[in-house]
């Protein structure tokens, strides 16, 4: 039978998506087609905007996350994972409405930064939608683990990093290095000793141009990373 099949909930956006395929299949140990992970991908981008919902009253976005969960399970899927941050602010209701394990991104990339060996106690920038950050989802799990978190002040919000995201959005992603970039630098140049890409869109954008002269957490790479321990433990454990 081989390695059990992992469900990817996508299109929020698109391109992170097909990118964190990339990254399953590039970091996955393999030597032959055989060795891969099984994996369904739903890309679905009618999802509503997750930032819109939490901050604007813009439309519920669960409705669309449980209705893609539904059609991975139905496709024989025996985990999820969702390549956007901020649609796990949903994921209590999510985790409650599946008997299939969802892995967390954003604990997925907190535990990243041990990885690279970044310790308790050392300052983390993290760059993310509005949404994630006034919903603290990086800042609580930072927090708990000694972690003083740095986020972009209001106007790096509105000058930077949102437009930043909405440039790889929009496939323009050569144009969202340097807002990003430079957004990042300005976590680290406060202190940060390694900041967290936050939002699948921001990776994208980062690789466009030249790397950061300090270390960062692809949250698309550590849920890669999650999703491959998962399957391999799963394999071990038959």
């Amino acid at each position: 039978m081989g390695m059990r099949m992992l469900g990817v909930l996508g299109g929020m956006g698109p391109l992170a998506s097909a990118e964190f395929m990339r990254r399953l299949t590039l970091l996955t140990p393999a030597e032959r087609d055989q060795d891969h992970i099984p994996t369904l991908l739903l890309s679905d981008p009618r999802v509503p905007d997750r930032t819109a919902a939490r901050l604007a009253g813009g439309e519920d976005p669960l409705p669309a996350l449980l209705r893609g969960i539904r059609i991975l399970e139905q496709g024989g899927a025996e985990a999820i994972v969702i390549p956007c941050n901020t649609a796990h602010g949903w994921y209590e209701e999510m985790q409650a409405a599946t008997r299939l394990p969802i892995l967390h991104i954003v604990d997925a990339a907190v535990r990243d930064l041990a990885r690279q060996g970044i310790g308790a106690g050392q300052p983390i920038g993290v760059l993310a939608t509005a949404g994630t950050l006034a919903m603290g989802l990086y800042q609580q799990r930072l927090s708990a683990l000694g972690h003083p978190c740095l986020v972009p002040e209001e106007a790096e919000m509105r000058e930077l990093v949102s437009p930043g995201i909405a440039l790889v959005k929009a496939n323009r992603v050569e144009d969202a290095y340097p807002p990003l970039a430079e957004a990042a630098r300005r976590l680290h140049g406060r202190g940060a000793a390694a900041v967290v890409l936050g939002c699948t869109e921001i990776p994208l954008g980062i690789a466009a141009g030249p790397a950061l002269p300090f270390p960062v957490v692809d949250s698309i790479e550590a849920l890669a990373r999650a999703a491959i321990a998962w399957a391999r433990a799963e394999e071990e454990g038959r």
